[in-house]
């Protein structure tokens, strides 16, 4: 069997090592168009910012290496131009030399990726404008900067790579602005979730342009200026392009298979295309999304790997099916952590999901430990079925270890309430006896059995402040002086029992606190009193959070949060 992969990066790399491990017999050419195979695309930005310091550190395998190894024929610089599933071939191109061939297939694979995407815009053609998808890209931002040591920089896009390269940047001494036409960063975060990184992103001295979208670039000289629709526009020494990827479906849709989700190749459960002797795995691909069901692209380099694996088992004879993904990923954005898994708000309305959410702010390890950080977490779970459909979590130590068990217990099937009896691991340095995601199953458990009832952040707005109800803080004076939500009242917790004759029973309460906890106790002692409450989910820090950032991206003093 002769197999040819097109691609060689996760998916196609590791299907080449796979299918060599099942068929020692097989004649294996796998075709790389950049210059290097199996390299970390996750890593790429650290290397300019000299994190990675080894560029050699940053490709996993060599195409000589791969063929001492495994006997495989990775040639880089080799690109495929087009495929004819008729004659079982392809047209390859040596870009070193110009040589034209042909390779005929049992086997094809097709791993072909995605590259960035490059909107309509003017100017696309500066030398001071880069993109990052390859080593070869790395290479140039990092001879760039070297180079010319830019002060300034502007970067189009707030997903993982312009919030890693604003991170490794701004280390380096650059100014850098963010812009984005969204209004936050990092897409699969809810807004309140991503005002966190926000926050951090601008105490870190990164400015955020958000909701602006770029109409395109003008270089005059060694200053290059991003063009930003409706507004002020933004001159720097260098400017990156991180919109968004897509998929690298050319050669297919020319080869005649069926596209799916935005242009991607559509595969069923065993990877296959619309051709049975041809598979597609990656960030081309359409895959089935674990949580809403419905077909997706999801360019991450987990399913990729795992993509590449199922295919080589069934192209060799086997019978593995891929089930899809669920989009769980991490970033670092300077000190602190943000993952998520599943559905957000968003998407989950988007599904036409019943949906209810816990907002919780526990510590990343018991509290008495020296060093604990505060954590935000968020869980978004069906109602009625009480399904897990997804969960956000930003903070410090612990983040990512919190988004993986959530992550495990969707894909086995758990409900929100049986997070409470998971029996985690506990030390104090690591965690509390009551894990987070435990904390996550009992509020859900509480809302369940009807102990108590929400409200959120974008509720407070609209409250009564007509006397109708009544507002309550019950946080210490200290906290509540420093600030509070307009029109909350201060009965502290731990004073509120001998002070219920101060709120009238006639009227609902809306209770809050810093984190939901004495609020949630404050309701448990109002609701046993005959009084009707709300608990506020997340607490003022959450509150506070929103609150600020809106007014910061107004560039005002944060007066909608009283001082």
């Amino acid at each position: 069997m002769k197999v040819v992969i097109i691609g060689g990066v996760a998916g196609g790399a590791t299907a080449a090592a796979r299918i060599r491990r099942l068929d020692e017999q097989a004649e294996i050419v796998m075709l790389e168009r950049s210059g290097f195979i199996s390299y970390a695309n996750c890593g790429l930005p650290y290397y300019i910012g000299g994190v990675i310091q080894d560029e050699e550190a940053l490709t996993l395998q060599t195409p000589q290496g791969f063929w001492e190894r495994f006997r495989i024929d990775a040639r880089v610089r080799h690109e495929a131009t087009a495929i004819d599933p008729a004659a079982k071939t392809v047209t390859v191109k040596n870009l070193e030399t110009g040589a034209v061939t042909t390779e005929h297939y049992d086997k094809l694979l097709l791993a072909p990726g995605a590259h960035p995407t490059r909107p309509e815009v003017p100017g696309l053609d500066s030398q001071r404008l880069f993109t990052l998808r390859t080593v070869e890209d790395t290479l140039a931002i990092r001879a760039f900067v070297e180079r010319e040591k830019p002060r300034t920089a502007v970067l189009a896009g707030g997903g993982f790579i312009g919030l890693e390269l604003a991170e490794n940047l701004a280390e380096m001494g650059v100014q850098v602005t963010i812009v984005q036409r969204q209004p936050q960063v990092m897409a699969p975060l809810d807004y309140d979730m991503a005002t966190f990184l926000h926050a951090h992103l601008r105490q870190k001295g990164i400015a955020l342009r958000l909701g602006a979208a770029v109409a395109g670039f003008r270089q005059a000289g060694e200053t290059i200026t991003t063009l930003v629709e409706g507004g002020e526009d933004l001159p720097a020494d260098l400017a990156i392009l991180a919109v968004g990827v897509t998929p690298e479906s050319a050669l297919a849709k020319a080869a005649g298979l069926t596209l799916g989700a935005r242009g991607s190749i559509a595969v069923n459960d065993r990877m296959q295309t619309s051709d049975p002797d041809i598979y597609a795995v990656g960030d081309a691909v359409e895959i089935t999304h674990l949580v809403s069901g419905k077909k997706t692209r999801i360019a991450l380099a987990g399913p990729a790997n795992k993509q590449g694996r199922v295919a080589a088992d069934n192209l060799c004879g086997g019978d593995t099916r891929y089930p899809g993904a669920q989009g769980s990923s991490v970033i670092k954005v300077c000190d602190l952590t943000a993952a998520v898994t599943g559905l957000n708000e968003r998407a989950a309305r988007e599904a036409g999901l019943d949906y209810e959410k816990v907002v919780l702010s526990p510590m990343n390890h018991a509290g008495y430990y020296p060093g604990g950080r505060m954590m935000t977490m968020k869980v978004l779970y069906e109602k009625g079925t009480l399904r897990i459909l997804g969960a956000q979590v930003v903070g410090y130590e612990g983040v990512d270890k919190r988004v993986d068990v959530i992550a495990t217990a969707m894909q086995a099937g758990l409900k929100v309430t049986d997070l409470a009896q998971l029996d985690l691991a506990y030390a104090p340095p690591y965690a509390s006896a009551k894990d987070p995601v435990n904390m996550a199953g009992f509020m859900a458990e509480n809302i369940e059995k009807g102990l108590v009832k929400q409200f959120h952040w974008d509720q407070v707005a609209g409250l009564p402040r007509d006397g109708s109800v009544t507002l309550l803080d019950t946080r210490t004076p200290m906290e509540y002086s420093g600030g509070c939500a307009p029109g909350f009242v201060n009965i502290p917790v731990d004073e509120l029992r001998q002070r219920l004759g101060e709120i009238d029973k006639t009227k609902p309460v809306y209770v809050m606190c810093q984190s939901g906890l004495r609020s949630y106790l404050a309701c448990r002692i109002l609701a046993q009193n005959g009084y009707d409450c709300y608990n506020f989910s997340g607490g003022y820090r959450f509150y506070a959070s929103v609150m600020l950032d809106q007014l910061a991206a107004q560039s005002a003093f944060p007066c909608g949060v009283e001082r």
